[in-house]
């Protein structure tokens, strides 16, 4: 039941079944966008019953074909208790006796040599199901990891960095989460991004300007539309005067400089860059005029607080951690997540791996 590159290998298209699962008008959109690429993404925990149900929802809606990492009896059993998907579009892949395990050892021996690793600890590494994972992506078997239902973010993070790497144009790895204000109290709907909630500490008015172009590109490939960046402070337009604020301002400039066409404005506080009634009376020369739709932080303390205050009280759908600047898809999940997170997760990686196909092949 396993992958290689032969016949049960070949790219498929499939047409959506339906859409009964998903209700959110955006979030339509990136499965509709998934389902077409035909993505295939391997999953690092696949005997956490958790991922095993979003995998069954994910090829059910056509959205991915699935890799599935771990014990094959284990893995089987937790299959056996869905029922009504295509279990061709569904592998297991135990690293322990894979088939695929000399290539893959081979590789992360190749990858990491340089680092001291022998050919003996490439042997052991393998079995980790984070390493297993990212190396199917590292060697294009699969086109993208979602990992972190179990495993730390700095585990899984560390996988991706370490036999992944960095995408040739990016300057650093930083994360979004996809903020879906769906619910009917939300005066304002759609797709917005925040970051960096999940990775980046404390970033520097560099680092914060390459987050602000990282996640604008972000939010035009999941959703084809404009994106409109805030760079948050607690003052707007000058209102305060201290080192952290003029680290925002520097911040702005330097996105700028780099990408004039990019529609941004900082510093702003929270509702001047997201109500257009506050953006007229304290921010009057601000391009986004209170509607912007990508939230750049100072600082991860106060991106991963804004981002579950949204979530929790504010009920917003929160997808994400979402990995941005590594050269092939590689996203983190909650510890916390549901069955619904992980399809939706699922969803925006292979989105992601059709567009950096698609930039490979324009060059």
């Amino acid at each position: 039941e396993e992958a290689g590159r032969s016949g049960r290998h070949q790219r498929r298209r499939h047409e959506p079944t339906g859409w009964g699962l998903i209700r959110v008008k955006p979030l339509r959109a990136i499965l509709g966008t998934a389902s077409a690429s035909d993505k295939i993404i391997a999953l690092a925990e696949g005997d956490d019953p958790r991922v095993v149900e979003g995998a069954v929802m994910a090829v059910k809606e056509n959205v991915a074909r699935i890799i599935l990492i771990g014990n094959k009896a284990e893995v089987s059993a937790l299959l056996q208790t869905h029922e009504g998907y295509d279990p061709e579009r569904i592998e297991i892949h135990d690293p322990v006796d894979s088939a695929l395990t000399p290539e893959l050892t081979q590789a992360l021996y190749e990858r990491r040599k340089h680092r001291g690793m022998t050919l003996d600890e490439a042997q052991q590494q393998i079995k980790d199901r984070l390493t297993y994972a990212a190396l199917l992506v590292q060697q294009g078997i699969a086109d993208g990891t979602v990992g972190g239902a179990v495993e730390t973010t700095s585990d899984t993070v560390r996988a991706a960095l370490q036999i992944i790497g960095t995408a040739p144009d990016a300057a650093m790895v930083s994360s979004f989460f996809l903020m879906l204000f769906c619910k009917d109290h939300h005066e304002v709907k759609g797709a917005h991004i925040f970051a960096d909630c999940g990775l980046v500490v404390d970033p520097d008015a560099q680092e914060m300007a390459e987050i602000a172009r990282a996640s604008a590109a972000s939010y035009e490939t999941l959703t084809g539309e404009t994106a409109r960046v805030a760079m948050l402070s607690f003052s707007t337009s000058g209102s305060a005067a201290h080192a952290k604020v003029s680290k925002v301002v520097e911040a702005t400039r330097i996105a700028r400089e780099k990408d004039p066409t990019l529609l941004i404005d900082g510093e702003l506080q929270f509702d001047a860059a997201f109500v257009p009634e506050v953006a007229a009376k304290k921010a009057t020369d601000s391009p986004l005029k209170g509607e912007a739709n990508v939230f750049v932080f100072p600082s991860l303390n106060a991106g991963n607080l804004g981002y579950k205050i949204a979530q929790r009280i504010g009920g917003v759908e929160a997808i994400g951690p979402v990995l941005q600047g590594l050269a092939k898809p590689a996203n983190d999940l909650s510890r916390g997540c549901s069955s619904e997170d992980i399809l939706h997760m699922i969803a925006v990686t292979a989105v992601q791996a059709q567009h950096i196909k698609s930039k490979r092949e324009a060059r």
